[in-house]
């Protein structure tokens, strides 16, 4: 990014919805199991120091991303579209924060096995699924950061495929193993 105004508010926008992400992601993990301020301070202190510490070892030449060429390996840490810095941060932080909160009430039996716990409103799980897969559309090709990059259409063609595989998979799951017939929740 250049160092002009619009390139400093373009890296803080784009910055702050990856953050955003980062955070719903791991607050995703124990909604409505937690008290508000705690999820305030858990978000807080991923935003200020979390997030950002991670963020500029991989992307603001930090040590991770100078560690293969250190090493003599190649290149450092290779973190597309926030791989890692966003979604394998906000998963590792809802996988802690699920382990300290432990499990929802009434999703185990006694003896150790799993209750389904489908949403209250498949429509709701429909659509936010679309909005979602809508918003990816954007956010992975846009990645490349240039509409003439070529690799633009690859990206575009993988979160295609992936999330229509991702969606097939779940569906002959639920169909052909588990239930013996589609589930809509499984398929979102």
């Amino acid at each position: 990014y250049e160092t002009t105004r619009n390139g400093i508010a373009t890296l803080f926008l784009s910055q702050a919805v990856l953050l955003t992400i980062a955070v719903a992601a791991a607050l995703g993990a124990v909604l409505e199991r937690g008290r508000l301020l705690a999820m305030a301070v858990a978000a807080f202190l991923t935003g200020v120091l979390i997030y950002p510490l991670f963020a500029n070892w991989v992307w603001g030449g930090g040590w991770l991303a100078q560690l293969g060429v250190n090493c003599g390996l190649g290149h450092g840490h290779v973190d597309f579209a926030g791989s890692s810095v966003v979604h394998m941060q906000g998963g590792v932080i809802g996988l802690i924060f699920a382990w300290l909160i432990g499990p929802r009430i009434g999703k185990y039996n006694k003896d150790g096995s799993a209750n389904a716990m489908p949403p209250h409103n498949i429509p709701y799980a429909v659509a936010g699924t679309f909005i979602l897969a809508f918003g990816w559309f954007g956010f992975n090709p846009g990645s490349t950061l240039a509409g003439t990059d070529l690799r633009i259409a690859t990206v575009a063609v993988n979160t295609m495929l992936a999330s229509a595989t991702g969606c097939m998979a779940a569906t002959l799951w639920m169909w052909w193993v588990r239930t013996k017939k589609p589930d809509p929740s499984m398929a979102c």
